[in-house]
């Protein structure tokens, strides 16, 4: 499965939202220095999608905060 995702990097708490079929909101704590942000987004999306988080990466958009997100391919 493909997603984008928007990227809310310093934000009070963790979370994902859907705003619609193959788009979400992913909010993290982390900073986007060194890849930390892009981390914690998998870490997020691997368990509101309940799936492992070696089972997600991210295909586009590593320094962006549009991502293309690729699950369980």
């Amino acid at each position: 499965m493909k997603i984008i995702v928007t990227a809310k990097t310093r934000a009070g708490e963790t979370g994902v939202t859907k705003v619609d079929d193959g788009h979400y909101r992913v909010a993290v704590t982390a900073t986007p220095q060194g890849g930390r942000a892009n981390e914690a987004i998998i870490k997020a999306l691997a368990e509101y999608f309940d799936v492992a988080p070696s089972r997600i990466y991210i295909k586009l958009g590593k320094t962006a905060k549009e991502k293309l997100i690729v699950i369980g391919e």
